[in-house]
């Protein structure tokens, strides 16, 4: 086949960083196909060369590449943000795409879900099959995350927008498991095709990774006869951390437990105000990624949390699980939502999100389970993880997804 694959936020390694459409297009292109990325230069995370012309043609390995100049913008929650969308998909009408050979296939992925309106006018145009592809539910995380009102003239909108989407595209892909059960919200229509292709990992990352716990226990003294708990990621208000911190300081007197987190945020500098003359816990700075693993050695179980949030009643997909069960650490993860991954794997414990007393006592019963025990659920979900979420097992899945279409 022949895929066009649009993203305004897609990004490969030459700008920093393997975003999900490179991972994905990269591995059609082993199964056979044709691969065409259309995106932009405005992903906030990567470094871009000045482009001087609007439309450049590109290559990296086997993919060609089609990257629009857009407006840019700095902070993600922003006016110049959306007026960067619509400035992707005006040049994207506009696009010399019959420079590019004929798709059979065209596969949208969001954000921006506006773009889902000009891959209904290439589906219509080149008569092919078209893919709408959620990774954010959009605009529900507006209305659940961002405090914006259903009765925004903006949210009505993009609402028309994603409904349309989904009763013009011959497959819904959605990143988290329950994607489908939101669609048939939105449209009054039940039986979609619509299925879950999750985020995935390479395995070859892994297997270059030089692990070394120690070293973070030398630089950070973290105590070597005490079961750590860690968290790695961003410390923001939407991680949802105030309870984890909370319960760090109802355990201040409990020997048995020492609480580390990794990483930075907004809200970073007020906890450790907040936890100040605490002896159980401490802040380590962000590191690269590959050291990152060294980090998840160390500990004993792993923290994942998630606020309360309608948009957790569709699933997950976060890469920070990936990273987790990869380490062959048991997770406990403070989650209110539809539950997958941990309990497939029987690697982890799902307990309320944002309660501070559920922590508190699954902690002191994780304290009392046998370390063997431990030690075989993180084995588990290592396991797990690699024979479901390699890239290639992904991309495989989602290639006979597409090739049912035909």
């Amino acid at each position: 086949m022949n895929i066009w694959i649009i993203s305004k936020y897609a990004s490969s390694k030459e700008v920093g960083f393997e975003s999900r459409i490179f991972a994905l297009a990269r591995r059609f292109v082993k199964f056979g196909n044709s691969v065409k990325v259309i995106t932009s230069d405005s992903n906030h995370f990567g470094i871009y060369p000045k482009y001087k012309k609007t439309y450049n043609f590109e290559k990296f390995e086997d993919i060609e590449v089609l990257r629009i100049k857009t407006f840019k913008y700095k902070k993600t929650a922003s006016i110049r943000r959306i007026i960067s969308w619509i400035d992707f998909e005006w040049k994207l009408f506009f696009a010399p795409v019959n420079k590019l050979h004929k798709p059979d296939v065209v596969i949208v992925s969001s954000l921006s879900l506006i773009t889902i309106l000009n891959g209904i006018r290439l589906k219509r145009k080149y008569n092919v099959k078209l893919v709408f592809e959620i990774r954010d539910i959009w605009p529900l995380t507006m209305v659940e995350e961002g405090g914006y009102k259903n009765s925004n003239p903006f949210v009505k909108i993009l609402g028309e927008i994603e409904k349309y989407g989904y009763k013009q595209s011959d497959l819904i892909v959605g990143t988290m498991p329950n994607l489908k059960e939101h669609v048939e919200n939105v449209t009054g229509i039940s039986n979609w095709n619509c299925v879950c292709v999750p985020f995935g990992f390479d395995s070859n990352f892994y297997k270059c990774l030089k692990v070394d716990p120690e070293s973070f226990v030398q630089k950070y003294k973290i105590p070597s006869n005490k079961f750590i708990i860690g968290y790695a990621g961003s410390i923001g208000i939407t991680n949802g951390l105030n309870s984890f911190i909370e319960c760090a300081k109802k355990m201040s007197n409990d020997n048995r437990i020492f609480f580390v987190l990794l990483g930075d945020g907004d809200s970073k500098a007020n906890y450790i105000k907040d936890t100040n003359g605490l002896e159980n816990i401490i802040f380590i700075p962000k590191v690269k990624r590959e050291e990152v693993a060294s980090f998840l050695a160390l500990c004993n179980i792993l923290y994942f949390a998630s606020l309360k949030s309608r948009i957790w009643e569709y699933g997950w997909s976060p890469n920070k699980l990936i990273d987790y069960m990869m380490a062959e650490k048991p997770v406990l993860a403070s989650y209110s939502g539809y539950q997958s991954m941990l309990n497939e794997a029987g690697s982890g414990f799902f307990i309320p999100a944002e309660d501070t007393d559920a922590i508190k006592s699954k902690l002191e019963e994780i304290l009392l389970i046998n370390s063997s025990d431990l030690t075989l659920m993180g084995e588990n979900g290592k396991n797990w993880i690699v024979n479901n979420r390699d890239w290639d097992v992904v991309t495989k899945n989602y290639n006979d997804l597409i090739n049912n279409l035909f």
